[in-house]
């Protein structure tokens, strides 16, 4: 069981977003993380000031030229807008040009090392996450969840707190769970759903869509641009 990191020379990373997210993920680097944010980027059109927490913050677009990938790592710090697809976007396009994608596990979040994560994932404090769990790429998890043994999250899910996963479940892409929901033993859920707040999901989900209530049934189709 994991609850402290190993030391390690801090790595210099590039933070992907200047939002609400950002700056959180800015103060969970500096003070519990092997990394060390060195500037901000969002594309040029979305700079609102040319700097945050006294960093630079430089236009996306030539990011590489300042901040050549060769030297630098990278980490997408958006939240769930348009059903993660908005992270997703900016995920592919910082791998085109070249840049690795780290991954922050808080060193209050409980797990083992069966643990299977891919890259850009954040995950909070006082997460317990149980042996033989798989989480995707670009994956944020925040405070106070329960992942439990042999479950599986897909790529571009967005975990809000005090979620349950059960043991053998498995969540598809581009998935947002809300705050309190709980997922029953051997759940499978389609992609591109949003469980809503406090649902409790009895069932396999087989239509992406909006799932609400307790058992939880399904609400309405997914809008485009709609969520987030």
């Amino acid at each position: 069981m994991k609850r402290h990191r190993k030391k390690r020379k801090k790595e210099k990373i590039i933070m992907f977003g200047t939002g609400a997210f950002a700056q959180v993920a800015y103060i969970y680097f500096t003070k519990d993380s092997p990394y060390n944010v060195i500037a901000f980027t969002v594309h040029s059109d979305h700079i609102k000031e040319k700097r945050l927490f006294d960093l630079p913050v430089i236009p996306f677009e030539n990011i590489e030229e300042l901040y050549p990938p060769e030297k630098y790592k990278m980490f997408v710090a958006i939240g769930y807008s348009n059903l993660n697809k908005l992270r997703a976007k900016i995920y592919y396009e910082a791998k085109e040009k070249g840049y690795e994608l780290v991954t922050y596990i808080n060193s209050k979040a409980i797990y083992w090392d069966e643990l299977e994560i891919g890259d850009n994932c954040f995950i909070f404090e006082n997460n317990v996450i149980q042996p033989f769990v798989k989480i995707g790429n670009n994956v944020i998890i925040w405070s106070g969840n329960h992942i439990g043994h042999h479950s599986t999250i897909g790529n571009h899910c967005f975990i809000s707190s005090h979620v349950v996963i059960s043991g053998f479940s498995r969540i598809g892409d581009y998935c947002f769970i809300g705050v309190n929901a709980t997922i029953v033993d051997d759940i499978k859920i389609t992609k591109e759903c949003i469980i809503g707040a406090g649902a409790l999901i009895v069932k396999d989900i087989e239509k992406s869509g909006v799932y609400i209530g307790q058992p939880a049934r399904f609400y309405k189709e997914i809008k485009e641009d709609e969520f987030g």
